[in-house]
């Protein structure tokens, strides 16, 4: 199985939790400023919430996908106040026709010393064990 690991961060949260999946599959952590040239059967895609909504970076990303390369997304993420992003990574993905799983992780993120901390080492073990869960 082929994975690519690609993440956007301005905090640097999200890139721990990316370096944490990539050295439990056994791939490289890449900013989303590099291409996914090479055919990944599973891109793990890094990221958070910026003034509500995804970065217009990863949209920019997403849409430069080729569906031909990208067997599926798996999107992971932190935020200090909101939730998932997985419904707008699956909406952005969808235009492209590139499947995201149901499965996602997503973790509290420190943000202006809300939740000092965060991502802690027990949230990068965790992040290692969900990326690890699709290996089995």
């Amino acid at each position: 199985m082929k994975i690519a690991v690609r993440y956007y961060t301005k905090t640097g949260n999200t890139k721990r939790l990316a370096e944490a999946v990539a050295a439990a599959v056994g791939a490289q952590a890449l900013p989303i400023g590099c291409p996914v040239d090479e055919p990944a059967d599973i891109l793990f895609l890094g990221n958070s919430y910026y003034a509500f909504t995804i970065d217009p970076e990863v949209r920019k990303f997403i849409a430069s996908l080729d569906k031909s390369k990208v067997g599926r997304i798996v999107n992971f993420g932190s935020a200090a106040m909101l939730n998932s992003t997985y419904k707008k990574v699956k909406a952005e993905a969808a235009k492209v026709g590139i499947p995201v799983d149901a499965r996602e992780f997503h973790c509290k993120g420190e943000f202006k010393g809300i939740h000092k901390g965060k991502p802690d080492e027990t949230d990068l073990a965790a992040v290692a064990a969900f990326a690890k869960s699709f290996l089995d």
